[in-house]
């Protein structure tokens, strides 16, 4: 690939930065107030920050690549302002954020190349966590999600005792109906978990097929988890007191399965462990 420069000049880095940031104020703008005003993307805030510390931790294996920096990173970039285009004119908010993204990995090549984008493609790709997802995706997973927990749920209760009648993703009860709305479907503490699952995998686990694992595995810890929730709902209306079980109790119950499901996904990680130690660390 035909290089564009030896070096790169800090006033040039410092005035893309700048001319980048003017481009995108309103979309990271609005990004940030969804993280902060709506509990299901909240998880954004720390996945910039652990992106940038795993640029931080590879800074010397980065600093060693030789410098090839590349005119196709143009090409990535003029993607990047197409895609932040139809974003614009679609009112599609995933698309414009995610234009950012590219037009990043646009620059790196322009001014690294190729070889230090694949060495930073992991934090790069991770950032695309911190966008919420399309809202008719959104409702596609969501639904599904209050079906299945509902389908769960009702059994589990009838196992117990408790008589219950599922209408759809509402369950009726002797004192109370309980429906699994969306906030109870658990979309909440599955993308969350998701979230800090590969964190945590790649923070603390070396094998990568562990690590993909860690990842998928907290998918149904996540709605397993969600699961117990709404059964634990239903045993506190039916044998303690069905305000309660709607009030207080019923919120606070979100960050009491949230712990849960981290016990949950730890426990996983000891157990392939204990089944599969790694070599690598023993020796």
């Amino acid at each position: 690939m035909p290089a564009v420069r030896t070096g790169v000049p800090i006033w040039q880095i410092a005035a893309l930065a700048g001319l980048v940031l003017w481009l995108y104020w309103s979309i990271l703008g609005r990004l940030v107030d969804q993280w902060w005003h709506n509990p299901n993307f909240s998880h954004g805030f720390f996945v910039p920050l652990f992106s940038a510390y795993v640029i931080w931790h590879k800074r010397d294996r980065l600093a060693r690549l030789p410098l090839q920096p590349s005119w196709s990173g143009f090409v990535v970039i003029a993607l990047g302002l197409l895609v932040l285009i139809l974003g614009q004119m679609g009112a599609e908010l995933y698309l414009s954020r995610s234009s950012l993204l590219l037009v990043v990995a646009g620059l790196t090549i322009v001014y690294f190349g190729w070889n230090h984008l694949r060495a930073a493609l992991f934090p790069w790709a991770f950032l695309f966590l911190m966008i919420p997802i399309p809202a008719i995706i959104f409702n596609e997973i969501t639904f599904p999600l209050q079906l299945f927990t509902s389908r769960v749920a009702a059994p589990a209760l009838s196992l117990l005792g408790v008589p219950v009648l599922r209408e759809g993703n509402v369950m009726n009860l002797a004192s109370i109906q309980l429906e699994v709305a969306e906030a109870c479907s658990g979309i909440r503490s599955l993308m969350s978990l998701v979230t800090i699952a590969i964190i945590y995998a790649y923070l603390l686990e070396q094998r990568t097929w562990v690590r993909w694992l860690l990842a998928i595995a907290s998918v149904p810890i996540a709605v397993i988890a969600n699961g117990v929730r709404i059964v634990g709902t239903g045993l506190m209306a039916q044998y303690w007191d069905p305000e309660k079980a709607e009030g207080y109790f019923h919120a606070s119950w979100g960050l009491i399965i949230w712990i849960i499901s981290l016990v949950l996904f730890y426990g996983l990680h000891c157990l392939i462990n204990l089944l599969w130690p790694d070599r690598s660390t023993s020796s």
